[in-house]
Order: structure tokens, then C-alpha cells, then sequence
């Protein structure tokens, strides 16, 4: 039953990703002429025409459609207008440094987060548990390219102290790495405040209490894993977000990763390149659902059991 469960899922999946490739393929065919766009306003119908025949747009749509998934099932995702080429080979080039600044913003704000709504937790109603839940507001309803622009013009043009744009140094990441961090943390504290108040007050909680357990041990070992359910939803729901998250502030830092290649897509129209990387971010997106959905069935006995079941 298990597996029959996830492979439910699986296909679900799938056609997710299907109904995404058409809605995209639909949407920026609608926006207008790509060639427009990439040889402007003055070309020749000549020149026009043989950049049509090139990319196969002189076809009709719909021979164009299934050109473009009999290319997606064979790893073909089609050529960059811009750049004239493959746009998966583009994606290929940028992904590390979306990887890169998201890991590095996505452990900041994990560590960070589940610290401080934890603290929050045992300390319900007191002042430091008020200052955290308003630094947990503030964090994830703070714009990234508001908080962005502020870290820049305090640490780099006032006080000097770091690089404004690019990723060459670990130097060059922290204020992005900042900023996207800072609306991860906001949103894991929240929630793991809320999963801690739940299970603080629970008997095998307080009789640990009652038997002498040293409070540390009993937050860590009998309270947080009790706790990790709803804490795990999120963090797998930010997981998937992390390359769509990164699309502003690789705009406002200049990272050179996938956000700011699918910006720069978008401008010119580059219809391969924006479906391309559209497809890996609701893939990403599925297969974090997918990994939260297994990690929920391996450490919930309850779960397992009404799956097994159905």
C-alpha cells in the first residue's frame, strides 16, 4: 500500500510538471513575437523569416507544442534565443551559484530559526519570546529587495565593510546570504514556536520533569523530535522555494545564478530558457513535497500506519 501510495504521488507529479510545460508554453507564445525581441525593430522580413526557420517558430502551434515535448522527454529543453544556446547547458552554468547562495542563506536560516523559536517557546509571554516573534514578523514579511538594498547601502557604502554584488568570495555571499536567510529564519521560528508550545505541556514531557531530566535534554530529546512534523512541513515547502526565492536578490547582489538568468530571460523574451528553468523549479518544488511526504511516513508511526491501511 506504500508503494502504490507513492507512486500515486509520483504521477501526480508528473503531470503537475505537464500541466506547468503547457500553461508556460501557452502563456509566453501569447506575450508575443521572440524574434521581435532578439533582432529589433529595424531587421529586414529576410532576416526576420530566417530567424523564424531557425528556432522553428514559422510552424504552427501546435507542431511547435509537440516539438517541444518530444524534446523535454528526449533532455532536449531547446535552444537560447540570446544566447544561441542549449538553454539546459545555461541552467547548467548558473545553478551552482544559486545552490551556492541558497544553501548558505537556507543553513542560516534553519539554525537560526529553530534556535530562536525554540527559546521563544520556553519562554512564552516573556519579553525576549515578544522580541523574537517580532523579529520572526519582520523577517519574513520584509520584502528581500527592500532588505537587500538596506544591507547594501549600510555594510557597503557607509561602513565599507563588504562587497556589494557578485559571488567570487565567501565575503561577496554574506549580505545575500543575509538577506534570503533572514526571511527562512522569520518563518522557521514562527512555526517551531507554535510545534514547541504543543508538545511542552505533554505528560511525557512532564514526567521527565518530574523524574529529574536536565532541561536541555528534555527540550532536545523528548520535546524537538515530538515537535519535528509540522517543523519538517515548512522546511520542506522553503526547500523547494529556494531557486524561486532567489530570484530578487541574485537581482539586487548580481549573483550570477539562475534568478537572475530567468530576469534576464523574461526581458528578452527567450522563451526556452524562461520554460527551461520554470521546469526545474516545479520539479524542485515537487521532489521537495515528495521527500516530505517519505520523511513524514519513516518517523510518524500514526502515518504509516493509516497509508499502510488505505
Amino acid at each position: 500500500m506504500l508503494g502504490r501510495h507513492f507512486l500515486t504521488k509520483v504521477v501526480r507529479g508528473i503531470l503537475t510538471v505537464w500541466i506547468i510545460v503547457t500553461f508556460t508554453f501557452v502563456a509566453l507564445n501569447l506575450s508575443g513575437d521572440p524574434i521581435d525581441a532578439l533582432v529589433g525593430d529595424q531587421a529586414s522580413p529576410e532576416v526576420i523569416a530566417h530567424y523564424r526557420e531557425k528556432f522553428g517558430l514559422d510552424r504552427p502551434l501546435w507542431q511547435q507544442y509537440l516539438a517541444y515535448i518530444g524534446g523535454i522527454a528526449q533532455g532536449d529543453f531547446g535552444l537560447s534565443l540570446s544566447d544561441q544556446q542549449p538553454a539546459i547547458e545555461l541552467i547548467a552554468a548558473a545553478l551552482p551559484h544559486t545552490l551556492r547562495l541558497g544553501l548558505l542563506a537556507f543553513s542560516l536560516g534553519l539554525v537560526l530559526g529553530i534556535g530562536l523559536g525554540i527559546v521563544a517557546a520556553l519562554n512564552r509571554n516573556r519579553p525576549i519570546d515578544r522580541f523574537v516573534m517580532s523579529f520572526a514578523v519582520l523577517g519574513f514579511s520584509l520584502p528581500n529587495f527592500f532588505l537587500g538594498i538596506l544591507l547594501i547601502l549600510l555594510f557597503s557604502l557607509h561602513w565599507r565593510l563588504l562587497p556589494s554584488s557578485g559571488d567570487a568570495t565567501i565575503w561577496h555571499l554574506i549580505l545575500p546570504a543575509v538577506t534570503l536567510g533572514t526571511h527562512f529564519a522569520g518563518t522557521f521560528a514562527r512555526f517551531t514556536r507554535s510545534a514547541m508550545l504543543e508538545v511542552l505541556n505533554k505528560q511525557y514531557v512532564t514526567a521527565a520533569r518530574a523524574k529529574g531530566v536536565p532541561r536541555p535534554r528534555r527540550v532536545l530529546w523528548h520535546a524537538l523530535p515530538n515537535a519535528a512534523i509540522p517543523i519538517i512541513t515548512i522546511v520542506g515547502l522553503k526547500l523547494g522555494d529556494l531557486v524561486a526565492g532567489s530570484i530578487i536578490v541574485e537581482t539586487v547582489f548580481a549573483v550570477p545564478g539562475v534568478g537572475r538568468l530567468l530576469v534576464n530571460a523574461v526581458t528578452s523574451r527567450d522563451f526556452a530558457l524562461v520554460q527551461a528553468i520554470l521546469i526545474m523549479v516545479s520539479i524542485t518544488m515537487i521532489l521537495a513535497n515528495l521527500a516530505v511526504d517519505v520523511i513524514y511516513t519513516l518517523i510518524d508511526p500514526r502515518m504509516r500506519a493509516a497509508r499502510a491501511g488505505n
